[in-house]
């Protein structure tokens, strides 16, 4: 069981609200869902849509036939018809003209109008496609009355209530949908409340909370936005301080200071305001400083598509700033990953006194999905701060076996001064030219990366056991990848499995090479024009890759995509 549903309009007609609460819908009545969001940069205008999947399985990817279309606007009827299938509908106002068998066109502004509010009209139509489709209306209006007032709220679920009616007298006569009456009494569906309706950047921000972060700063920038905006609504609650720095250098800077003064704290931006804080980077990395931060990648450079995914930054991320200094990155697979990730994120970060960067993209970030409720009870707050020092002065940059030296925080200790250094310093944070130092400090710094790797975890491994072929792909590729990859094992004569990295740097390699040596071709699939993982396996490994499905338009891969880009591929060798 496994449709999927667009809404598209304009920029200001209410798609963003209209698929939330469909989500919503769909969920209460106990199905699966994954959606994803394609917008344009502009308040007002444009073409924006959501496109949902839904069933009694779980998703992790979208997939590019329509079994149904809400048009809030003729454009979004001529932009996506040619996508639907032939048993599909379209659902339109009725001043829509067009000569397509599967419109269904209907009065959606006369029956806002009669209700007494003509905004209502999407509420309208998302009506007649639930009824369309065979499933309730569960809870309408108290999801309407979290987004509205109690009296807008009741027009937009009555707004509903018409708009199932206007569809049933001529259901089964007009569209064979017979089939998707079934989803109403389905012996397979979850009973309700066995799952949570999340998106990427909501599982970071718990995540975040989870681990303990009670300082966060950043500047607005799309699309990780909604992790500052998400914190500061739960600033009384969490009890955690959220700040809109004046620009990404400055929230980068805040950022290490709270750490210095001993809160978790956490930072994020895109490729463009991370291009700002690679100063601030650098300096974490002298001061020895734990801070996490969430890079939500777009295409770059520059402004590139502010509103669309890429995953482009990994060579940057891995090498920023000016000299040598630990970091790890981190691309999270999914929401679910994305949560238990970000509190990885803050202990790796603590117990190795390292920048620790979660690479995420738009695609993750703005997808929705129904996943179940996170375990918050297994998570544990590893804070590695000494309570007491054994050197007198205090060693702030004491050189131990694995390069960590003990962490004080500064008033914390009776008599105890805590120096740091944006310049080259010895043990004790003091200043020196001394070239002894300098090799002593860089080999110190250098030492976390190689216990580092003792944390670092092997790539998920799915597909064929005896494949003959491995594909490679890292952070939220997973998702169209997993799927693409049973496709590929369903229909063809030659088996395949992949690896999905989410540690991507320092690149942990052991199952990696395991899984080569079997392997007759290996394919890389990324989301860039340059194949970055494939360089980056090549470089620490010595492992080439045949060839790379790439793509690089700023709309995310779907699993036929893959499929078809590797089947090309394969018949070409």
């Amino acid at each position: 069981m496994n449709y999927n549903v667009l809404i598209g309009g304009a920029a200001g007609q209410g798609v963003e609200t209209l698929s939330s609460v469909f989500e919503k819908v769909l969920q209460r009545n106990g199905f699966k869902v994954f959606s994803i969001k394609d917008y344009m940069s502009r308040i007002r205008g444009g073409h924006n849509f959501v496109q949902i999947r839904f069933g009694d399985q779980g998703f992790f990817s979208h997939v590019d036939e329509l079994d149904g279309i809400i048009a809030l606007n003729k454009e979004t009827v001529d932009l996506h018809i040619g996508r639907l299938k032939a048993d599909g509908f379209v659902i339109c106002d009725k001043q829509v003209a067009h000569t397509d068998g599967r419109v269904v066109a209907l009065p959606l502004m006369e029956v806002a109008r009669r209700i007494g509010n003509v905004r209502v009209s999407g509420s309208v139509a998302l009506g007649a496609a639930l009824a369309l489709l065979g499933i309730h209306a569960a809870e309408v209006e108290a999801i309407y009355s979290k987004i509205f007032r109690p009296d807008i709220a009741k027009q937009n679920a009555e707004a509903v209530l018409e708009g199932s009616k206007l569809v049933k007298p001529r259901y089964s006569q007009s569209l064979p949908m017979d089939n998707l009456l079934s989803f109403q009494n389905s012996p397979s569906l979850p009973e309700v409340g066995q799952s949570i309706l999340i998106n990427g950047n909501q599982a970071i921000t718990l995540g975040a909370l989870a681990a303990g972060c009670k300082f966060y700063s950043a500047y607005p920038m799309t699309p990780s936005t909604s992790i500052m905006n998400y914190l500061a609504s739960k600033m009384p609650d969490a009890e955690i301080v959220v700040e809109q720095a004046e620009d990404e250098i400055a929230a980068i800077n805040m950022a290490i200071g709270a750490s210095y003064a001993g809160v978790r704290a956490m930072t994020g931006t895109s490729g463009g305001g991370f291009s700002l804080m690679v100063e601030g980077l650098g300096l974490a990395g002298m001061l020895e400083v734990p801070l996490v931060i969430a890079e939500v990648q777009r295409p770059g450079p520059v402004t590139g598509f502010p509103t669309r995914t890429e995953q482009g930054d990994l060579k940057f991320l891995i090498s920023a700033s000016q000299g040598e200094f630990p970091r790890m990155v981190i691309a999270p697979r999914n929401a679910e990953d994305a949560f238990y990730q970000t509190v990885r994120a803050f202990n790796l970060a603590d117990k190795y006194q390292i920048p620790v960067i979660l690479l995420s993209d738009q695609f993750l970030a703005d997808s929705t999905v129904t996943i179940k409720p996170f375990d918050f009870d297994g998570i544990r707050h590893e804070r590695y701060i000494a309570n007491a020092v054994e050197d007198k002065p205090y060693k702030r940059y004491k050189i131990t076996p694995t390069g960590v030296s003990p962490r004080v925080i500064p008033g914390k200790i009776p008599g105890v001064t805590v120096l740091v250094d944006s310049d080259e310093h010895d043990e004790y944070g003091h200043i020196t030219e001394s070239a002894e130092v300098r090799k002593q400090m860089v080999s110190k710094r250098l030492k976390k990366l190689e216990y580092l790797k003792q944390d670092l975890q092997e790539p998920w491994f799915f597909g064929q056991d005896d494949f003959d072929v491995l594909i490679l792909a890292w952070g939220s590729t997973w998702g169209p990848l997993a799927e693409a990859v049973s496709m590929l094992n369903n229909e063809q004569r030659i088996k395949y499995a992949a690896l999905a990295f989410g540690d991507v740097w320092p690149l942990p390699t052991r199952l990696l090479v395991e899984k080569a040596k079997k392997a007759k071709r290996i394919i890389n699939v990324e989301q860039n024009a340059t194949g970055q993982l494939a360089s980056l396996v090549t470089q620490e490994t010595g492992i080439f890759c045949n060839f790379s499905v790439l793509k690089y338009d700023g709309r995310p891969m779907s699993p036929r995509y893959i499929f078809e880009k590797v089947r090309e591929k394969e018949k070409s060798l």
